[in-house]
């Protein structure tokens, strides 16, 4: 049966400044816990504007305008250089301002639970029928607005969670139920955020690769948020509900979930489905998440830097069936922390590196380019976490050299030829080796490289329900061209060999 195919990707960012503030959970801990602390009062001294975040090296690498090696090239640290004519529409997806986005959040508000002020309503109403992307119909969703008093009281007498742009309160989210916190309006500002910016990469997706929407059989949700209710928590669908927004008629879907691992669980799903027969075109898509906003801010600010995690990821991968052009996942070359695995480094790697590339008679080595834990170094060195990339490398290569397939001298050169820098937000699920998809598929279309390995890890300790570590990884390989045509046996030709059969039996009774 044949490989189904990595046929586009797509990938966006949301600037979010006042979400950091007001949204990211190191902030609203801290308000809780020391509100008149010198770092919430520092903080928005310490916020950077669009065009900054737009001019900033990785952003523009994660939406395709500058490659991984390119970004290489600039001297760290990146956030006090700017990359000179810079683009917020990549040839992957875009960054989109936070007031179109606030706006994209009441498009996608299916039960009128987002209350935008009057003035600010017709703002982003004219920025947004100027986006390439947003149609006659997604716009009419944004309605007149709310007189500000109106939506005052909401905040004020029915716990509604504010909305802010450039510090000025410019709507709400209301609560849902007056008891459930499920769906109190903190829990739907945060899913409004990941539905929203999840439809946003998916119809950058669509447009970047001229696909319709209406030809989507099925979407996997695979963000780390859940949406419920008080009798079931995380039932979903963001899937569906993102589905809806974007206008794929006649798909369905649902959401995976499995931490920073879900997305690759996310792609191997989507390959499997798409190779067994079951659709034709599966989508799987990540919205971002307000609760990583600032994670590191206090660190930061500390260090006399600006706020880096002032973005939200997401992205969207397109999984079809075989055309002999496109990449090809090779499912029968997976990797896979199980429950025996361990949680021993060694026991990781070798589960989820070598193990799969055994199964093809593959070295380290064959592997082009490996994708990992892709987090910006520009965030995590300054909170003392290091280089995350380069320490998977590290152990990538160490097992090479242990297998003798890499000489210890090699080591970090294979660390410069098989590994990228990281230029991914650190949200959680979308820095977890589905950054470079989109580049994958570009670099064996034109021929660069042969093969990639996307490698997905989780923390599952974190929802305390285990204390086992996650981790996935499946390769992609450079497409052949040969697409295998069996698709089975027809009915027809059944009744044939039935038919075949019986004579021949009838003709050995007669011999009899």
């Amino acid at each position: 049966m044949s490989f189904a195919v990595v046929k586009g990707a797509g990938y966006i960012l949301v600037h979010a400044p006042d979400m950091v503030i007001h949204n990211g959970t190191t902030q609203t801990s801290e308000r809780i816990i020391n509100p008149d602390s010198e770092y919430l009062k520092e903080l928005p001294k310490h916020l950077r504007n669009f065009d900054e975040v737009v001019s900033y090296a990785p952003n523009q690498t994660y939406i395709g305008n500058i490659s991984p090696d390119d970004l290489s090239k600039y001297e760290m640290p990146w956030y006090d250089k700017k990359v000179e004519g810079a683009d917020r529409f990549g040839k992957f997806g875009e960054i989109m301002p936070q007031d179109e986005f606030i706006g994209l959040m009441k498009i996608s508000d299916t039960f009128d639970l987002v209350k935008l002020e009057k003035e600010f309503t017709n703002i982003v109403k004219e920025k947004l029928e100027k986006h390439p992307l947003m149609s006659d119909n997604l716009i009419s969703k944004l309605k007149e607005g709310e007189e500000i008093s109106e939506i005052e009281k909401l905040i004020n007498q029915q716990h509604a969670e504010p909305i802010y742009n450039e510090g000025k309160l410019v709507g709400c989210v209301k609560r849902a139920h007056d008891i459930d916190i499920n769906l109190n309006a903190h829990t739907l500002f945060e899913n409004l955020v990941v539905k929203a910016s999840g439809a946003l990469a998916l119809l950058n997706l669509l447009a970047k690769n001229n696909f319709k929407a209406e030809d989507i059989d099925y979407v996997i949700e695979c963000s780390e948020e859940a949406c419920g209710d008080m009798n079931q928590r995380g039932g979903g669908n963001f899937a569906k509900a993102i589905a809806e927004v974007v206008g794929c008629i006649n798909a369905t879907g649902s959401d995976t979930r499995g931490f920073c691992a879900g997305p690759t669980h996310a792609l191997i799903e989507a390959a499997a489905l798409v190779q067994a027969g079951v659709y034709e075109n599966v989508v799987i898509v990540g919205g971002g998440a307000t609760a990583k906003l600032g994670m590191n801010g206090k660190d930061h600010v500390k260090k006399g830097m600006p706020i880096l995690e002032d973005v939200l990821g997401g992205f969207a991968v397109l999984v079809s069936k075989n055309d002999g052009v496109n990449p090809v996942l090779r499912t029968d070359l997976v990797g896979r922390h199980t429950v025996g695995t361990g949680s021993s480094p060694q026991a990781v790697i070798t589960s989820l590196i070598t193990t799969p590339l055994d199964k093809g008679n593959l070295k380290i080595t064959d592997i082009d380019k490996y994708s990992v834990e892709m987090q910006n170094p520009d965030v995590t060195k300054p909170a003392g976490a290091g280089d995350v990339p380069t320490s998977n490398y590290k152990m990538i290569a160490a097992l090479g050299v242990k297998r003798k397939e890499l000489d210890r001298k090699d080591l970090m050169n294979f660390v410069k030829e098989h590994g990228m820098p990281g230029w991914a937000p650190t949200q959680g699920h979308i820095p977890s080796g589905v950054p470079y998809i989109g580049f994958a598929r570009e670099e064996m279309l034109d021929g660069k490289i042969n093969r990639a390995m996307i490698v997905g890890k989780g923390s599952l300790f974190l929802g305390r329900m285990t204390n086992l570590f996650d981790g996935v990884s499946i390769v992609i390989e450079r497409n052949s061209g040969k697409v295998d045509s069996n698709k089975g046996v027809s009915e027809e030709e059944v009744k044939k060999l039935v038919a075949e059969a019986m004579r021949e039996f009838a003709s050995h009774l007669l011999k009899d």
